[in-house]
């Protein structure tokens, strides 16, 4: 058994859109996005705390050139059917069309026990209905069935993304066709720009929970949730309701802004729900909020309303003294 310990935030600096998979091992693995955009990377350790002083390990690098030579944006680590997954956004240029970036997703696999071992091989685009601005991939198995959900441009639809869900054929393949289950809509998902992205799953209670995150990765950013019930068809739209209000948000008291692109996972000994996301501490941002270096990991634990939604009250300050 693991005895409780306080969570020290920020539980890695400088590391943005951060992913945590609890294994049956007992280790954390953790990977994000790195600040030069340039390499994948992933650490373990016991404890989230102790993630800052496991050494990461980079398991694949951006090419010169081509379809995966930039921006490499947002990892998840993902567990299935024996073999790990990573799930990423590349894009072949920095530059913008319209000020949309030209991100595709893609996922590495490796067939090691531990993912820290082994090799990382490339299964190439994870292709959607429509070439178009994708990223955010995220996985979930639910009633024997795994499915995909994911930010992507739309041509016809005003705005840089919305999100979709599909059955996956196998991890790096879906079954389409993809459906829409939300579109930036609301006043605090279009601060900036119309975005929907950075999607997490997490269950209880009978329903099936989809954070996001929305607006321009500034201050204004903040995470939104939409439902579905858990016996209902999560691949028709009706059957997911959205959050008319943001579920997490810049909190000046705490000092705390832009929380969001987050994923969830438990305590060390399973008995508490944590949510780990990325923010700063700061609001005056110099030039492009996507080249501010300083959204730092943090995690903190969360509780239940008694309508068996979540709630995740505000981003608690910084305790850790940044070297």
């Amino acid at each position: 058994m693991f005895p409780k310990e306080p969570l020290n935030n920020p539980v890695l600096p400088q590391r943005a859109d951060p992913w945590v998979y609890k294994h049956t091992d007992g280790y954390y693995y953790f990977t994000a996005s790195v600040p030069e955009y340039d390499r994948i990377e992933i650490r373990r350790s016991l404890t989230l705390n102790d993630l800052s002083k496991a050494e990461p390990l980079t398991i694949w690098r951006k090419p010169e050139s081509g379809l995966m030579s930039a921006n490499i944006w947002a990892p998840e680590i993902h567990y299935s059917g024996g073999k790990w997954y990573v799930y990423f956004a590349a894009a072949h240029t920095s530059d913008t069309i319209e000020g949309i970036f030209d991100h595709r997703m893609f996922v590495l696999e490796n067939e090691a026990d531990n993912p820290l071992e082994g090799t990382w091989v490339e299964k190439g685009q994870l292709h959607t209905d429509w070439e178009s601005f994708s990223l955010d991939a995220t996985r979930f198995d639910h009633k024997g069935i795994s499915y995909l959900v994911w930010a992507q441009k739309d041509p016809a639809i005003e705005g840089n993304s919305n999100l979709y869900i599909a059955e996956l054929e196998n991890p790096w393949t879906i079954k389409g066709p993809q459906v829409m289950i939300s579109t930036p809509e609301l006043e605090w998902e279009i601060i900036g720009f119309k975005v929907n992205e950075g999607a997490a799953v997490i269950k209880h209670a009978g329903r099936v929970f989809i954070s996001y995150s929305a607006s321009a990765t500034d201050h204004n950013y903040c995470m939104g949730l939409l439902a579905a019930p858990e016996d209902s068809d999560l691949l028709d739209p009706a059957s997911w309701s959205k959050s008319v209000v943001p579920v997490f948000q810049s909190n000046a008291t705490t000092g705390q802004f832009g929380p969001g692109h987050n994923s969830f996972t438990r305590s060390a000994d399973d008995s508490e729900d944590i949510i780990v996301y990325h923010a700063r501490n700061y609001t005056d941002i110099v030039g492009d909020p996507l080249y501010d270096p300083n959204r730092h990991t943090r995690a903190q634990v969360f509780t239940w309303n008694l309508d068996g939604t979540p709630n995740f009250g505000f981003p608690v300050p910084d305790d850790r003294i940044e070297e």
